[in-house]
């Protein structure tokens, strides 16, 4: 068999299909397994390149493979996708992240440890969390809209539709008052679950050494810091901080390098420099807070 060079991966949840290429891109293997035979298959090939698609499981599976010994690349699917040249299969998807992941000039995303993962679900359970609420909330509203009763807007003056279910002179059905009466038990509930994740949050961000030092730039509180820490990659792979006109920035990461672009195909100036509408922006990476 020729010397492996660089493997590719098409990650699924049962099979995965694996290329292996040698160094001049030649094809070594194509080969279809199981979930619990890949990691036994990897281990009994020598060390070299592993790349995956950065895409659901791909940071559990690089911190796996890393172990083995191989050097793992995940390549943002975006990237892979003009390197498939025939129709769409495992096959085909797995040959092409192998190519991709050979370019000298391809981007990848770092592996995300553990910790980094973890915080990351805490605060898209937190955002899962109070979208819930707000559709409760609205649900509310409207419901009782329907029956003439209207609370002023903001979150906090909800509570005033309280009195209203509890007056039993206003002249609601019993089993409005009922189904009221269980969507704002429903708010509370959220309320206390949203404002326990808040203080883990906090608690978790001054115990961190990294989110710590977060803190002490004016205008970034726990909540931020802790952002950062869980979605940034690491800092070394921003070519410089301030906004100027390029990708690999830190301000182009965090989408606030300048309005978004729309799809006319003019020119506009943005600080001196013509920027096309309608080109593909590069950097799609968001904090949702």
């Amino acid at each position: 068999m020729e010397e492996v060079s660089i493997i590719g991966i098409d990650l699924a949840k049962r099979s995965f299909q694996v290329h292996g290429a040698g160094a001049d891109g030649s094809v070594a293997f194509r080969r279809k397994l199981s979930r619990g035979k890949l990691l036994g298959f990897l281990a009994s090939q020598p060390e070299c390149t592993v790349a995956m698609e950065a895409c659901a499981s791909a940071h559990y599976w690089g911190r796996e493979i890393a172990a083995l010994g191989h050097e793992v690349r995940l390549v943002p699917p975006i990237y892979v996708k003009p390197f498939v040249k025939r129709h769409k299969n495992d096959a085909a998807d797995a040959e092409a992240i192998s190519e991709a992941a050979q370019r000298p000039t391809m981007h990848f995303v770092a592996v995300k440890t553990e910790a980094q993962q973890t915080q990351g679900m805490l605060f898209r359970t937190r955002d899962l969390l109070v979208r819930q609420r707000t559709q409760t909330i609205n649900a509310l509203r409207g419901h009782l809209a329907e029956y003439g009763v209207v609370a002023p807007q903001g979150r906090a003056r909800i509570r005033q539709l309280v009195g209203v279910l509890e007056d039993g002179d206003s002249g609601l059905p019993e089993a409005v008052v009922e189904l009221g009466g269980l969507l704002l038990g429903r708010i509370d509930e959220l309320d206390e679950k949203i404002d326990g994740l808040d203080r883990e949050i906090r608690a978790s961000a001054r115990e961190d050494e990294e989110t710590a030092r977060l803190m002490t730039i004016p205008g970034i509180g726990p909540v931020t810091a802790m952002a950062i820490q869980a979605f940034a990659p690491p800092m070394e792979s921003f070519r410089r901080g301030r906004a100027r006109e390029g990708r690999h920035t830190w301000p182009c990461w965090r989408d606030r390098a300048g309005p978004r672009p729309a799809p006319s195909g003019r020119l506009r100036r943005e600080g001196g420099h013509g920027r096309p509408f309608g080109a593909r922006r590069a950097c799609t990476c968001r904090i949702a807070l």
